[in-house]
């Protein structure tokens, strides 16, 4: 289009140094007639032609009014008089952070809410989204290219500081976290709908609560932890006496079969037929001596 002008212009200056009788204007004007067609046919290709990257979609607009249609990325012909607007459609990232290089804006730009109890909480949040190819028409028009500011950004602040209020802090930054999690994204996803654009994912990456209330539940943990602690202990420790008693009353058990059920003739009827087996036995000596119940026996090779 630049070149077209350009073109345009020195057309006409060529057509006005044509009409001074003047040598030194007559040799420009000429070269002007020249360079100035010249101009408009390699701005017209040029403008003819125009290349989308991969990745985004162009919008075309033809003196303010904006087309419904798409041009996808490639080469594309169209009006060398159109102005097209690229949108990149691949997924993008908005991240609000207290970290100052983190976030998509410098400096702490971290989300600050109040919660239901009345504490100040602070939250890290990254949005994931991406622009729909068939409504870049709508955003170019409705919107504007600048809708991370004017969309993306409000709307998830709105939507975290609406939901917060709904919950303490205790519970957002521990049991109700992943609950809050899906209630926000319900809301900017529907709201983002509205306007072209695609929700992907919502992170919430960090919670930070007051001092005070973190000491105290780290104190809450340690205290639930040693409990959990004891009472393994005291598992073991009445797993270990249930042993015991156990072994002991096998024992028990065991000394009273003997006392009760080997009598002093069932006694002497296996020592007898220990005594015999070793006199029978190749490689044993016996020698008896004494008369008692229960003789002495020395042998052996």
């Amino acid at each position: 289009m630049t070149l077209i002008i350009l073109g345009i212009l020195a057309f006409i200056i060529g057509s006005v140094l044509s009409r001074q009788v003047n040598p030194a204007t007559e040799k420009t004007s000429k070269l002007l007639y020249v360079v100035g067609p010249v101009l408009i046919i390699i701005g017209i290709l040029t403008s003819c032609f125009k290349t989308i990257e991969a990745g985004q979609v162009g919008v075309k607009s033809l003196f303010g009014k904006v087309n419904n249609e798409v041009i996808y990325s490639g080469l594309n012909f169209i009006n060398p008089l159109v102005e097209v607007t690229p949108f990149d459609v691949r997924t993008q990232t908005y991240t609000m952070s207290a970290a100052h290089e983190e976030g998509a804006q410098k400096g702490d730009d971290a989300i600050r809410i109040l919660t239901a109890d009345g504490l100040e909480v602070v939250i890290d949040l990254s949005v994931l989204f991406n622009v729909k190819s068939s409504e870049a028409p709508k955003i170019l028009q409705e919107i504007g290219t600048d809708y991370l500011d004017k969309i993306v950004r409000p709307v998830s602040r709105t939507a975290i500081r609406d939901n917060a209020v709904s919950y303490d802090a205790v519970a957002l930054y521990s049991s109700k976290r992943d609950e809050f999690q899906n209630k926000i994204f319900k809301t900017i996803e529907a709201s983002f709908a509205k306007r072209g654009l695609q929700l992907q994912q919502l992170l919430i990456r960090n919670i930070t609560l007051p001092a005070s209330v973190k000491a105290s539940i780290e104190s809450k943990i340690n205290a639930e932890q040693d409990a959990q602690k004891m009472t393994f202990v005291l598992q073991k420790e009445k797993q270990e006496a249930e042993r015991k008693r156990v072994e002991a009353q096998g024992i028990a058990d065991y000394q009273k079969i003997l006392s009760t059920g080997l009598s002093d003739k069932q006694l002497q009827y296996e020592s007898i037929k220990a005594q015999k087996e070793i006199a029978t036995s190749p490689n044993a000596k016996v020698i008896i001596m004494g008369g008692g119940k229960n003789p002495i026996i020395i042998g052996g090779n």
